[in-house]
């Protein structure tokens, strides 16, 4: 290991460098988690608390489902950045934007039949599907600063600028916990409080981002004035990358909402319970993503260089740094994670429920580091197809096959079936790099 850090000294510095502030303003990601479940977690009623786990999982399930703009656009404006195209990086920010608009405002179109679909998929009690509701009404209408965002960040991503990210979340997360703090505990808006939080604070990111990607723009030469950035041909090869991406993220949120839906179904202590547990999986996946956000970029622009030798060596030195942050990860989890989710509700049922199902959650990292860190590998390689293919075989096989021969565990069941399923995306994801390598076709 020493040798290894040595020979590379400089690689593994550059990649901390990109990585670290995305590490440490992810931070601050799964932490507003935590505000959002400790502040609602202690209003003395589960239904409160079951309700906003609901809502923000339809929530999270469509922000997310929309994540192939971000992964997208970090792939082909890191190629780009390789290459020194500056009027692909123009041309990429604009049509990525005008894209992401579209889709928010599609979605707030369909607001309402999602809506109705919560109570159908879900089965849960009036109480509950009361503030889901609230929840959700508020939230959908941070659509389109919530996904020109991730647009943003990415252009950001893509040109190694990692303070800009950094920045940016940073704002994102610290207003929403303020406001989140503010209106639920002293204005006492419980729910509605929340999601009020969240949209407002993804309007101020929005405004900031702008403003930082125009600095960065001009600061680059980058001409963002440019005519011709919009055709037919260039929007629909974006569409073309975005659908496999799209599919992908599409099968990878049916997995997260199949645990709240079933746990639903289960009862409204599961509900909750698992509302408290998936903050430990954030905890984990916005960590790791911090490797992984550095490595798509450092992997995109080697790609941009025609150079699979460079692939290679980020692929090897993200690898290396992912599993440190994982083992780190089920120690801190297997030393203080009962205490976490005391510090995440008060109420007894749910305690002592959740501390049933920690075990899962202490090995939960190193089973999911492999597909956390080649997902953000394949972004910069653009393998939109393989990604997508890798996912439908391991929902397919290592979630709803698992879970359909041990539904009888009920929730233990449940989080068999999520830990075999990131197990399986990664070896699947490692399979198809490795087939890439051997045939000499990375940089494809």
């Amino acid at each position: 290991m020493k040798k290894f850090l040595k020979r590379h000294k400089a690689h593994h510095k550059s990649l901390l460098l990109l990585a670290g502030p995305m590490i440490l303003s992810n931070i601050t990601v799964p932490l507003l988690g935590l505000v959002d479940t400790a502040v609602i977690g202690h209003l003395g009623s589960a239904h409160f608390l079951a309700g906003i786990a609901l809502g923000a999982t339809v929530i999270s399930l469509l922000f997310w489902l929309a994540g192939f703009l971000r992964m997208s656009t970090t792939g082909l404006v890191a190629q780009a950045y390789g290459k020194k195209d500056y009027r692909q990086l123009a041309g990429l920010l604009k049509r990525s934007l005008l894209l992401a608009l579209m889709v928010a405002f599609i979605l707030i179109a369909l607001s309402g039949l999602i809506k109705h679909a919560i109570a159908y998929l879900s089965g849960s009690s009036d109480e509950v599907l009361v503030q889901a509701y609230r929840y959700f009404e508020i939230r959908i209408f941070s659509a389109p600063a919530a996904l020109c965002n991730l647009v943003l960040l990415a252009w950001m991503l893509g040109v190694h600028y990692g303070k800009g990210p950094f920045y940016l979340l940073l704002v994102t997360n610290l207003t929403n916990i303020v406001l989140d703090i503010y209106f639920v505990v002293f204005l006492d808006w419980q729910v509605a409080g929340a999601a009020w939080a969240s949209v407002i604070a993804d309007y101020i990111a929005f405004i900031f981002a702008l403003f930082l990607v125009f600095k960065l723009a001009r600061k680059m030469a980058v001409p963002l004035l440019i005519s011709g950035w919009f055709s037919a041909q260039q929007i629909w090869a974006l569409l073309s990358l975005n659908r496999d991406i799209f599919i992908r993220s599409l099968i990878l949120q049916l997995c997260f909402s199949f645990m709240t839906f079933y746990g639903a179904r289960i009862g409204e202590i599961t509900l909750a319970v698992n509302a408290v547990l998936l903050n430990f999986l954030m905890l984990v996946s916005f960590a790791l993503d911090g490797i992984a956000y550095a490595s798509e970029a450092k992997v995109g622009q080697a790609k941009g260089q025609g150079s699979a030798r460079r692939v290679h060596l980020w692929v090897k030195i993200s690898v290396f740094w992912g599993a440190l942050f994982a083992f780190a990860y089920c120690v801190f989890f297997a030393l203080l994670g009962s205490q976490i989710i005391t510090l995440l509700t008060d109420i007894p049922k749910v305690i002592e429920a959740a501390n049933s199902y920690l075990p899962w959650l202490i090995f939960m990292p190193l089973a999911a580091m492999s597909c956390f860190l080649f997902d953000g590998i394949f972004v910069g390689l653009t393998r939109a197809k393989d990604m997508r293919n890798t996912m439908v075989f391991s929902a397919l096989v290592g979630f709803f096959g698992v879970f359909w021969l041990f539904s009888d565990w009920q929730n233990h069941g449940l989080w068999l079936a999520m830990s075999c399923f990131m197990l399986l995306r990664g070896l699947t994801l490692i399979a198809r790099y490795r087939q890439l390598r051997r045939a000499n076709q990375l940089l494809r």
